[in-house]
């Protein structure tokens, strides 16, 4: 018997102007076992950003991941897994001052 795990992939921001700390959309994750943020600069920008995990256990009140924030350079594509979250997940996305970051993806892997 083969089991296949179920997954799900979800774009949640296209085309972001990132100028400021942005936090995405809650998505309700409850059945996943582990997840993975893509943040995918599209144009190359200048400066460094960090990220963050937020969970949740209603998608109204949001507290810090306790994973350490992943920080990078504003071009590419950064990536940050995620493990014992709970029900809903959210990014947030903080660009060091003087950072310009145009064009931004940001994608959340779910797996079983």
């Amino acid at each position: 018997m083969i089991l296949v795990r179920e997954s799900q992939t979800a774009v949640l921001e296209r085309g972001l102007d990132l100028t400021d700390q942005w936090a995405t959309e809650p998505f309700e994750t409850a059945w996943a076992g582990e997840a993975r943020w893509f943040v995918q600069f599209l144009e190359r920008g200048s400066g460094s950003v960090s990220l963050h995990s937020q969970i949740s256990a209603d998608g109204l009140t949001w507290v810090d991941h306790e994973d350490a924030p992943v920080s990078g350079e504003a071009a590419g594509i950064l990536t940050a897994p995620v493990r014992d979250f709970g029900h809903w997940l959210r990014l947030v996305v903080t660009p060091a001052e003087g950072t310009v970051a145009p064009l931004v993806r940001i994608v959340l892997s779910l797996k079983e």
